[in-house]
């Protein structure tokens, strides 16, 4: 009777999942082998595109040094904001929430402000005398991966901080009672027991940033085109639906992969954490 009650409380939210995600992968990949020219006709003519290949490696390399520095940036803020007074913690988790108050667009445009041949940095280079002409710093990947991460950090800091308070304060005082030094503290109690965070994390900022459209196309343009930017001309400007349906698949596959690989690496790290 249990697991009824179960399977009906669940049966909605499985449904909206199959209706709503489900099908629509799947029937974006099956498209992916209606192909006149074969079966994998389509995964084999993206595979030998030089130009193809290289934006894939792109796209992968940019969404791992995005999560990479978002995981070191992330952590150390939840675990300074975890440690603070109740007062203070709330204004500054208040702080860290409010720039995902704004929309993607808009944090994306900011830092065309700031990146541009006349704006903000550029311009204070040029008035402390650093450089006597503009630097070309947008559509360069790192300007990319600046954005990404400004727009992910936040995200991965919400979701370590629950994770760093849950942390019993006397695991640390035992641990430094112990001789511990507090980089020892930091490196063998908390951050083992705060995997099952860095791994959630991890995975959403990899995802978004593998995923992402607004940011590659408005920093990265042509010049660095990423998955995102590429599925997109091909479906709205090459109108090549077997070509964008592949790429689309491409990116399921990846995002899946890593997900399966992240999972397992943390089971070695740390076989209670997930």
């Amino acid at each position: 009777m249990k697991r009824l009650a179960g399977w009906i409380l669940s049966s909605p939210a499985t449904l909206a999942v199959t209706i709503f995600l489900i099908i629509p992968v799947a029937a974006t990949i099956s498209f992916t082998f209606t192909a006149p020219e074969g079966v994998f006709a389509p995964y084999t003519d993206f595979f030998a595109s030089g130009f193809q290949r290289t934006v894939l490696w792109r796209t992968f390399e940019v969404a791992a040094i995005t999560t990479v520095i978002s995981l070191g940036v992330g952590l150390m803020t939840a675990y300074v904001v975890s440690k603070c007074p109740p007062w203070m913690k709330s204004v500054l988790i208040v702080l860290a929430v409010f720039p995902l108050l704004t929309g993607v667009v808009v944090r994306s445009f900011a830092w065309l402000v700031i990146l541009g041949r006349n704006g903000i940095l550029n311009s204070f280079l040029q008035w402390i005398g650093l450089i006597d002409a503009p630097l070309a710093l947008l559509y360069t990947q790192t300007s990319v991966v600046v954005a990404m991460v400004y727009l992910f950090v936040p995200l991965m800091v919400l979701v370590l901080i629950g994770v760093l308070e849950n942390i019993p304060d006397d695991l640390i005082q035992a641990s430094s009672s112990l001789g511990a030094r507090p980089t020892s503290t930091f490196l063998q109690v908390v951050l083992p027991l705060a995997t099952p965070g860095l791994i959630v994390g991890a995975v959403l900022v990899f995802t978004a940033s593998f995923t992402s459209y607004a940011t590659p196309h408005l920093l990265g343009g042509t010049r660095q085109m990423m998955m995102g930017t590429f599925l997109h001309q091909r479906a709205m400007v090459a109108f090549d639906w077997v070509s964008a349906s592949t790429v689309a698949a491409i990116m399921v596959v990846v995002i899946v992969a890593t997900v399966v690989v992240m999972t397992r690496i943390a089971r070695r790290l740390n076989p209670m954490a997930v």
